[in-house]
C-alpha cells in the first residue's frame, strides 16, 4: 500500500493530519468542524482507515466511534515526534469530548490554531521549557500540568496562548484546588478556560474561588459550546481571559 501524499486526496491527508495533531477524532466532530454531513465524514475517515491512514477504535456502546492515527498516517502527514495514541474505556469519553471541543474552537475563534496535549508535550519537551503548561510547584523542578487544549493565536504580535481544560469528571478537591492556583500563577498563558460538564461545576467554582483565581480562570459550561447549536452559542472572545 502506498504512503505518498500523491496517492491520498488533500481533503483525506487533512482529516488524519488533524487526527494525529489531537490523538483521535469522531466523525461528528469532522462533521461539525468541516460543515460536512455526518455520513460524508464519516465515509472520509472510513477511506483514510482503508488506506491504513486511520484506525477505527469503537469501545463505549451509544458514544461515537473514535479514529486514531496509525504510523502510516503519521508518515503520510509528516507530523513528527508523535506517536500513534491508544484508546481505550478509561480514555474514550475524554478523547470524544476533546474532538467536539477542537472542532467548536476552531469555528468559533479562527483567529487562533488549537493545539491538542500531545504536540504541546513534544513542543515542550523540545524547547526545554514551558510554553503553555502551569507548574505545580514552586521548585524548578515541579511537575508540569498541561491542558488538554491550547488556543495559540495567529498572525503577528507576541500574544499568548489560552489554555483549555476540559473537564468531565470530579477530581480530588485538593487536586482540583492545586491545579486552579497553578493556572492562576502560569504567566506562560493568557490564562484558562474551563468547559465543565454539569456534574463538576459546582466542585470546579469552589477550586477557583479557593484559589483566587476568577481573574486567571474563566470557567464555561460545556454544553454552551458543544451544544446542539455551537458554534453560535459558543465563548465569545471576550469569554477567553486577557492577557492583561
Amino acid at each position: 500500500m502506498s504512503s505518498s501524499h500523491t496517492s491520498h486526496s488533500p481533503e483525506l491527508l487533512e482529516v488524519v493530519r488533524w487526527t494525529g495533531r489531537l490523538g483521535a477524532v469522531t466523525a461528528e466532530a469532522v462533521a461539525h468542524r468541516q460543515a460536512r454531513p455526518l455520513a460524508s465524514a464519516r465515509g472520509l475517515l472510513l477511506s483514510g482507515e482503508r488506506a491504513g491512514l486511520l484506525r477505527r477504535c469503537r469501545v463505549l456502546a451509544n458514544a461515537p466511534t473514535l479514529y486514531s492515527v496509525t504510523r502510516a498516517g503519521l508518515r503520510v502527514t509528516d507530523l513528527r515526534g508523535l506517536e500513534p495514541s491508544r484508546v481505550s474505556v478509561a480514555n474514550a469519553p475524554h478523547a470524544i469530548a476533546c474532538a467536539e471541543v477542537a472542532a467548536a474552537l476552531e469555528l468559533a475563534y479562527p483567529d487562533h490554531d488549537v493545539m491538542g496535549e500531545r504536540e504541546l508535550r513534544r513542543d515542550e519537551r523540545d524547547a526545554g521549557e514551558a510554553l503553555a503548561s502551569a507548574s505545580l510547584g514552586a521548585a524548578r523542578a515541579a511537575a508540569l500540568h498541561r491542558p488538554d487544549l491550547v488556543l495559540w493565536p495567529a498572525g503577528p504580535g507576541l500574544r499568548l496562548p489560552v489554555a483549555v481544560e476540559v473537564e468531565l469528571t470530579v477530581k480530588a478537591p485538593r487536586r482540583l484546588l492545586e491545579i486552579c492556583q497553578a493556572w492562576a500563577r502560569c504567566r506562560c498563558v493568557a490564562g484558562t478556560l474551563y468547559l465543565a460538564a454539569p456534574e463538576v461545576w459546582r466542585a470546579l467554582e469552589r477550586a477557583i474561588d479557593g484559589a483566587q483565581a476568577r481573574e486567571r480562570v474563566v470557567a464555561v459550561a460545556l454544553d454552551a459550546l458543544v451544544g446542539t447549536e455551537a458554534p453560535s452559542s459558543a465563548p465569545s472572545a471576550s469569554t477567553v481571559p486577557s492577557d492583561t
